[in-house]
């Protein structure tokens, strides 16, 4: 009988930084209290780690420092336990297109499911939840990139997701100031007609803000393919919805911004 040690070198061996529960204990000849004994011994001597119950990382000497490995080298395995599809977006993503004013202090993913956050290690993972239908309709693989790293292949949004993911959940991307930085340094590599397909399935106001901003950084041809929404909006919304006028007589002295429908309530500050 091989026991949980010898399991995990075998595993590195081939490759392999994760494994569930189940598979373990089918490689194994172990009851399930034995496992778990064994899995809490490991642990304890930081060679195991667990994101979720029943799904180990296994640590190398290098990733005993930051308590876990990089989530890119196990997020696709962990998102197949659960059974969900995802796509890494907002700041991570945006570093990955070649945004390099971001400060990427959390790991975030677009799930169609509510799943609560966690940390493990150094590293903190963020959940942010698109509806089913919304996200069905975004999370095209036509749409998505690759993010490589030793241990395959991670989904992550394509420039248009993570442009529109980052104005539809910009208090999760460092504010309207992180979202103008983000328009600003991708805003060029997007293309148009694919921005535009993707925007239908984004809130009008959010598409709008996104609008504004690329029209603000220059990038005339992404700003007018989302010019059509803006047509489409029956009332003027604040660009950030978050602000909250100190008394409602102030609020009507914000800039509005007639072609993208939107009150200009927070300054927009962007490095060049």
């Amino acid at each position: 009988m091989a026991s949980l040690d010898k399991y995990l070198d075998e595993l590195l061996s081939r490759g392999r930084t994760c494994f569930s529960r189940e598979e373990a204990l089918a490689a194994l000849d172990l009851s399930s209290d034995a496992f778990i004994a064994a899995a809490a011994r490991l642990a304890k001597r930081y060679r195991l780690a667990t994101p979720r119950r029943g799904f180990y990382l296994i640590l190398r000497p290098e990733d005993r420092v930051t308590g876990a490995p990089d989530p890119v080298r196990w997020i696709d395995p962990l998102m197949d336990y659960l059974g969900l599809d995802y796509r890494i977006s907002l700041l991570r993503a945006a570093v990955f297109h070649g945004s390099s004013h971001q400060a990427v202090m959390v790991f975030q993913v677009i799930v169609p499911k509510q799943l609560r956050a966690f940390e493990i290690g150094r590293h903190r993972l963020q959940f942010i939840y698109q509806t089913p239908v919304a996200f069905s309709r975004t999370n095209r693989p036509d749409w998505l990139s690759q993010m490589k790293s030793e241990g395959g292949f991670a989904k992550v949004a394509g420039v248009e997701l993570t442009l529109l993911d980052s104005a539809r959940y910009f208090h999760k991307a460092a504010g309207i100031g992180g979202v103008a930085q983000i328009a600003k340094d991708l805003g060029a590599r997007a293309d148009p007609r694919k921005l535009a397909q993707a925007a239908a399935a984004y809130e009008n106001s959010a598409v709008r803000r996104l609008g504004y901003l690329l029209d603000r950084c220059g990038h005339a041809r992404q700003a007018k393919a989302l010019e059509p929404f803006a047509r489409k909006a029956k009332s003027m919304k604040p660009l950030d919805p978050s602000v909250k006028p100190l008394s409602e007589s102030l609020a009507d002295l914000h800039e509005r911004d007639v072609k993208w429908m939107l009150v200009i309530n927070e300054p927009v500050e962007i490095d060049y």
